[in-house]
């Protein structure tokens, strides 16, 4: 009877302090991801020219499915009121990341410019620095951490270990739950999950792309730095920054 008594009053002071706490292996979450064009562009002329064309942001939904430690992330939709042109929109559409955590696996599929580029290779590691600073997103209490990835290029992720697996969009993944906000301030790019799905999960969407040729992270970035060395001047920051932007966003 003691312990029965014990029982009870244990469960009555969980509730007192609230829902407990759910770990999720399974989900689809949607991002949106919005991007700031005129702060990418240059200033000449021509560019100020298209500026006045341009919306101020290309915004779109990517959808993140995760089942069994595996994941896909892929495009979903683009905003309705976003009117941007079909050339800034077409290759976008087609990239992909695939995860593997169990077998620490990555596969990824971009569409640089029109050339399709598929890299096969293990899961790339980015160094993390955690903080105390914590924020909701999509329901979920998240910590912040600061990384960076290719060398010089910081990112700022909000993650969740209520969500177990150490994931985010595109490429960010190592951290001990999954990023639900992240900002990229160099690629003027922030991804913000809007809601996490938890019925009817498309399981057989989580594969890699299957392609006749692989890069490897190295490779590709060997190749793109080899691709875009005579693109403008050395002596143009402004060319340099477009360049710099263009092999990351590639990478990413």
């Amino acid at each position: 009877m003691k312990q029965l008594f014990f029982i009870i009053s244990f469960a009555f002071m969980m509730i007192g302090h609230g829902k407990a706490q759910v770990f999720i292996s399974k989900a689809s979450i949607e991002f949106e991801v919005k991007t700031s064009i005129k702060k990418t562009m240059g200033s000449d002329s021509w560019d100020e020219m298209i500026k006045a064309q341009m919306p101020d942001f290309k915004t779109g939904y990517y959808l993140f499915t995760f089942a069994d430690n595996k994941s896909i992330y892929k495009f979903n939709h683009w905003d309705e009121n976003n009117k941007i042109p079909e050339w800034m929109r077409s290759s976008e559409e087609e990239n992909s990341w695939y995860f593997d955590h169990n077998e620490s696996k990555f596969n990824m599929q971009k569409n640089v410019f029109g050339s399709k580029f598929n890299v096969s290779d293990s899961i790339p590691f980015i160094h993390w620095k955690l903080s105390n600073e914590n924020r909701m997103i999509a329901g979920f209490n998240c910590r912040k951490a600061v990384g960076v990835i290719m060398d010089s290029v910081y990112v700022f992720a909000f993650f969740t270990e209520e969500i177990m697996i150490p994931g985010g969009p595109c490429s960010i993944n190592g951290l001990p739950g999954m990023v639900l906000g992240l900002t990229i301030p160099r690629l003027y790019t922030s991804f913000i999950a809007t809601k996490v799905m938890l019925n009817d999960i498309n399981t057989a969407a989580i594969k890699p792309i299957t392609a006749k040729k692989y890069y490897t992270n190295l490779s590709l970035r060997v190749d793109l730095l080899e691709r875009s060395k005579n693109w403008g001047s050395d002596d143009d920051p402004e060319q340099n920054k477009w360049r710099d932007q263009f092999r990351w966003n590639a990478l990413l």
